[in-house]
């Protein structure tokens, strides 16, 4: 493959998702950088052994880029487009900039005008990180605005990308509806069991759940504690939910509720004062996946 045909990907945000996306770019061909403004030891662990290259400033990272792909918290994503507007006016070859995070087709079009004149894709990530294999599991892309067809080039290196004929928003508004189904019936089930075990019913209600709800039972048991680690960042893609809905009536403030026990767990899993009882909520689960494991079920 010529350098010419090897893409140049910056990637804003080294997290879990960010890291492992970089690490399937690489492996698949393309040249990939980050920048580590945050030096915890974990990040730094990550993007080492992802093996992506390390650059110390903005300007440098989006230099000679022909994609620049922003995956962080959706709370940040629209300070992070104010950011790069001036190292991207100020590069001889502008890339284009790809905001892959779960926010309301508002703020999508919000970074859009944000980034002045620069070549924009609305794009949504569904599913987890890739995998460590090249040709393993992976998320899907989705694409919409003027520029998302130059955003499948990266299909060839590694990425499962799907363009939406629709304007810049598009994207962002099926990324929130699957989101506000998936992470919303996280929500719900740590609330439900939190308020059962505050009345000393977990056991009966774990019962409940097992006798007509088994493969409910089973998905939250696992998927509630798998979301502590990642509820800080769920905060803010409650509240982009709830913009999205608009109306109090549409179910806004559902999701603003989210966002708030999101938060509460968030500070709880932090070491903050304890407000959604989270002990209470890793026991429930560790036994229904110990009643499923005993009774032969698929946990």
């Amino acid at each position: 493959m010529s350098q010419r045909d090897r893409p140049v990907v910056a990637i804003i945000g080294a997290g879990e998702m960010g890291a492992a996306v970089g690490r399937r770019l690489l492996q698949c061909g393309a040249a990939v950088r980050t920048s580590l403004r945050e030096r915890s030891q974990r990040r730094v662990e990550r993007v080492r052994r992802a093996q992506i290259e390390v650059v110390e400033d903005d300007i440098s990272l989006v230099r000679d880029c022909d994609f620049v792909l922003s995956i962080v918290p959706p709370a940040a994503a629209l300070k992070v487009a104010e950011r790069f507007r001036e190292p991207l006016e100020n590069c001889a070859h502008a890339p284009i900039f790809v905001d892959c995070n779960a926010v309301s087709p508002a703020t999508a079009r919000r970074m859009e005008t944000a980034l002045g004149g620069a070549a924009y894709v609305d794009a949504g990530i569904i599913g987890g990180p890739p995998s460590e294999e090249p040709n393993g599991s992976g998320p899907r892309f989705y694409a919409s605005g003027p520029f998302a067809k130059e955003f499948l080039r990266l299909g060839r290196f590694g990425l499962d990308i799907a363009v939406l004929e629709g304007p810049v928003g598009a994207a962002s508004a099926l990324k929130l509806c699957y989101a506000g189904i998936t992470k919303g019936t996280i929500a719900i089930g740590a609330a439900m069991i939190a308020a059962a075990a505050r009345e000393g019913l977990a056991d009966a209600f774990g019962a409940e759940l097992e006798r007509t709800q088994p493969g409910m039972l089973s998905r939250l048991a696992r998927q509630v504690p798998a979301m502590f680690p990642k509820a800080y960042r769920w905060v803010g893609e409650m509240e982009e939910i709830a913009d999205f809905l608009g109306a109090e009536e549409s179910g806004a403030a559902i999701y603003l509720g989210m966002a708030r026990l999101y938060e509460q767990i968030a500070a709880e899993v932090a070491g903050g004062e304890s407000a959604g009882g989270l002990d209470a909520l890793e026991d429930f689960c560790a036994s229904a996946l110990g009643r499923r494991s005993a009774r032969g079920g698929a946990a």
